[in-house]
């Protein structure tokens, strides 16, 4: 993708009858591929993977696998992994000579493969792009270090420092301080190999892929919700008992449409008059689904129809037509279960009649980029009015958005978000440095010109 793109006004429709059921799908989910790439590697025997998502993140997983020595096969989104096992033999007589991994601008790479290494006993550093090491990586390192592994941060970031043990590590009880898949996942991946249960308790409902993955994978995970003594809130428990005989079975699944690149669908349909989109095979996961489920409260007309499960994960196809959104307020597990969504779903506040209020969202400060700092400072570069609050963002709908040139600050999800916001916008909006879009959505520019959206790139 070319650096910058300029979005003009559409007059028209999305896409009407040019996206219907056959002739269009969404990339395999992110977090999916992430997890099935990785597992994959993990498990005895080759994984079969339909539909995996090639995007920038994902491709630096698949080279950080190369170099540690998993063999892999990626064929127009067919991906085949040769698993080396959970105790590949090949690395124990050079304990001590780290691999080099570049995660380059990928978290969920980063912290995901720390945890592996830590189950596998392999020395490594880990590093990446330079707003990879503005991550906070600490809430990592932490419970590994409580679980046994020499591992070091530079000031609580990358690049990570792993140095493997002869000794298997112990399993954790650990209290999560913030809810986060990538983080519970790590410590899951790190408990396959470790002496004893992993136990992990967090206060809120993260994403759960890893855990239906270990469990086709033959793993014993129990979940379950803990009520709080103040019973104010709810905590949510995950126990993974280490496979007995020290393996995992390989995995032979369809990776569903990412309901992640989805949102910039569903919301452009929306806003734009007369439009009418249908997604099908959309990945709808219940922890992946809060903004389905906000903008649905806010008047949505999006209808769920086909569901199914799929490889453990639900899936269903999705119907969705320009809507009168109004005002909601967003706190509390609703942020949990949208975590990703924020920047679009600021887009949908812009055209709903009334204030939009987002509270108890201080983790979005810590994504690829402080998403309520950058989010509130080009929204209103365009026109939208939105006020920044120290854990959230309001948005009062209903602003005429009047154009103007805007940039992502290196956060693909604001690039696109922004992008969207410009198909109803009076005036023309220049998103720069949009090739950043190309990590976790590479044709997004040529799905929304199929679409009848008018976007060019320069």
């Amino acid at each position: 993708m070319t650096s910058d793109i300029l979005i003009t006004r559409t007059s028209h429709g999305l896409g009407g009858e040019l996206l219907t059921q056959g002739k269009f799908s969404l990339p395999g989910d992110k977090s999916l591929s992430h997890r099935a790439a990785l597992l994959g590697a993990m498990a005895e025997g080759e994984s079969y993977f339909e539909n995996f998502q090639v995007s920038g993140v994902t491709q630096a997983l698949l080279e950080s696998l190369e170099t540690i020595g998993v063999k892999w096969d990626l064929h127009d989104h067919y991906l085949t992994v040769a698993g080396i096992g959970l105790s590949p033999e090949q690395y124990r007589e050079n304990l001590f000579s780290p691999v080099h991994l570049n995660c380059g601008n990928s978290a969920t790479t980063l912290r995901l493969l720390a945890g592996a290494l830590a189950a596998w006993r392999i020395s490594a550093v880990l590093d990446g792009s330079p707003g990879l090491r503005h991550r906070p990586m600490d809430r990592i390192v932490s419970p590994l270090q409580e679980m046994g592994l020499d591992i070091e941060s530079n000031d609580g970031c990358a690049p990570l420092t792993v140095k493997a043990s002869k000794q298997p590590l112990m399993g954790i009880h650990y209290h999560l301080p913030v809810a986060s898949a990538q983080v519970k996942s790590c410590l899951l991946l790190a408990g396959l190999t470790a002496a004893g249960e992993t136990v992990l308790i967090e206060p809120g409902p993260s994403r759960d892929h890893t855990e239906r993955m270990l469990e086709g994978m033959g793993v014993e995970i129990e979940r379950k919700l803990l009520p709080s003594e103040s019973n104010s809130y709810q905590s949510y428990l995950t126990r993974l008992v280490p496979p007995p005989a020290g393996v995992l079975n390989p995995l032979n699944m369809k990776l569903p449409g990412d309901i992640s690149a989805a949102a910039f669908l569903i919301v452009a349909a929306l806003i734009v008059p007369d439009s009418h989109i249908f997604l099908p095979s959309i990945g709808l996961n219940p922890t992946r689904i809060g903004l389905i489920d906000v903008l649905q409260t806010m008047g949505a007309d999006i209808q769920i129809s086909n569901q199914s499960i799929q490889g453990g994960e639900p899936i269903g196809d999705l119907d969705i037509r320009y809507s009168d959104l109004h005002a909601v307020q967003v706190n509390g597990e609703q942020v949990v279960r949208m975590i990703d969504e924020f920047p679009i779903f600021a887009v949908a506040a812009a055209f709903a009649n009334g204030k939009t209020i987002v509270s108890n969202a201080l983790e979005l400060r810590h994504k690829e980029s402080d998403r309520i700092s950058a989010l509130s400072q080009e929204l209103s570069t365009i026109g939208v009015q939105i006020s920044e609050q120290p854990d959230g963002f309001e948005v009062i709908g209903g602003s005429i958005l009047h154009g103007g040139e805007v940039k992502p600050h290196r956060d693909h999800r604001l690039a696109m978000s922004l992008a969207i916001a410009g198909l109803a916008s009076e005036n023309p909006v220049i998103v720069h440095d949009a090739k950043i879009i190309a990590e976790s959505f590479p044709n997004f520019v040529d799905i929304f010109k199929s679409l009848g959206a008018s976007i060019t790139t320069k």
